[in-house]
């Protein structure tokens, strides 16, 4: 059982009487996170680099939150870990890159149905004489699979990039495997951990991704995001950064990137370990907390995605879109309806009645909730919890819920 009065402690944005279930748009920052932030702020915030006192510290504790993030990741080296504003723009700096070293007639496959971060940025290079194969969700199983993935792949596929969690359908897919597909044709993918990083621990290393993103403000921290690249491909590609800056992560992170963030963000691997430690995990690595933090997130939120599914599968105005089952093998806690017949942006409105925080919308997903025909709708609500929210919230959700519709 998760210790949640410690847990909803470390997020004072909490502290309101609001139930704030629109987690994957944002969720809450942890403390640690922000006294480190204020930290820089107050003591170091000078540029990196320099020989004086102020200086050292900054690019002291700049080195050690990369190493702490690295381990996180389990890459093999902080040069691998590119710094950036939003998930969106690391993919555009990327698929910038391959612009100029790809050539005509090379594939890349994406999907219709992820966010548009990892999908734009690599449709656009189809005006470069690329060829933009869509690798499309099954519409039964509202999945994507590997079968279909294979009939795409061919030795000219460059590039496979696909999400690990739908940030719409909640549901999880199979990174290590579709990697592996991918790589038996030569092709690098590039994988949208977005929806993910809030709810699973990853390992670059065990899923042998050649690139991974994703955005701390849904994972606990501030707005910013990261891109993981293998070290060799991130020397081979041209950079973006002005023509002297040839070493990673530099060459991808142009001007001077968010120090104190960065700073901050060092926190954010310890919030996890200090949460082991916290429930009696005192033995092992950092690798074995880790794992054991995240398998007591993992059963925590099954259970609330059980609860609000129990009630949304017994309603037969109610299509949930994504998979209905709550397993933690399958999906994560978030949720997304329809109602029969209804605007999504009503249902909202009235769960505000009850400060229940909910939202509606296409979620930058646009393309999955076009090809489903949700658009007149107003597109899906969707309820995206966390580990710090608990069963009573659950219940003031559903209680909303049966206000609402």
């Amino acid at each position: 059982m998760l210790k949640l009065d410690y847990i909803r402690s470390q997020f004072p944005g909490l502290n309101t009487d609001w139930v704030l279930f629109d987690n994957a748009g944002g969720s809450q920052i942890a403390k640690p996170v922000v006294d480190r932030i204020n930290e820089h702020f107050y003591t170091s915030n000078v540029q990196l680099d320099g020989s004086y006192p102020q200086s050292v510290l900054a690019q002291e504790r700049h080195d050690e939150a990369h190493i702490k993030l690295a381990k996180w990741l389990n890459a093999d080296d902080p040069k691998e870990l590119i710094m950036g504003s939003s998930t969106s723009l690391l993919v555009r700096i990327l698929a910038d890159n391959f612009r100029r070293i790809l050539r005509d007639g090379d594939e890349i496959i994406v999907t219709n149905c992820d966010h548009e971060a990892n999908i734009g940025a690599w449709r656009d290079l189809g005006n470069y004489g690329f060829k933009i194969k869509e690798w499309k969700l099954n519409p039964d199983s509202m999945r994507l699979e590997k079968s279909d993935l294979e009939a795409l792949l061919t030795d000219r596929t460059k590039i496979v990039a696909f999400t690990a969690a739908s940030n719409v359908l909640g549901g999880l897919n199979p990174v290590k495997d579709f990697t592996r597909t991918a790589h038996k044709y030569g092709a690098l993918v590039c994988v949208d951990a977005v929806a993910y990083m809030p709810h699973r621990m990853i390992d670059v290393k065990d899923t042998d991704v050649d690139f991974f993103v994703f955005s701390f403000y849904k994972t606990y921290g501030p707005h910013y995001a990261m891109m993981y690249g293998k070290l060799d491909l991130l020397n081979a590609l041209p950079g973006f950064n002005h023509f002297f800056i040839n070493d990673p992560p530099y060459k991808f992170q142009p001007g001077n990137y968010n120090f104190e963030f960065c700073h901050g963000l060092g926190a954010l691997p310890e919030y996890f370990l200090t949460l082991a430690e916290k429930h009696g995990y005192n033995k092992g690595s950092e690798r074995d907390k880790f794992r054991f933090a995240y398998s007591l997130i993992e059963k925590h939120e099954e259970e609330l995605s059980k609860k609000v599914l129990d009630y949304l599968n017994n309603r037969k105005d109610i299509v949930i879109i994504g998979s209905p089952d709550s397993s933690a093998d399958i999906r994560v806690p978030t949720i997304s309806f329809v109602q029969k017949n209804r605007d999504s942006r009503e249902i909202t409105l009235k769960t505000d009645e009850h400060k229940v925080a909910i939202r509606w919308g296409h979620f930058y997903a646009y393309r999955l909730i076009k090809d489903l025909g949700l658009q007149k709708q107003n597109g899906v609500v969707r309820i995206s919890m966390v580990h710090y929210n608990t069963f009573e919230e659950a219940d003031l959700l559903i209680n909303a819920l049966e206000y609402a519709l």
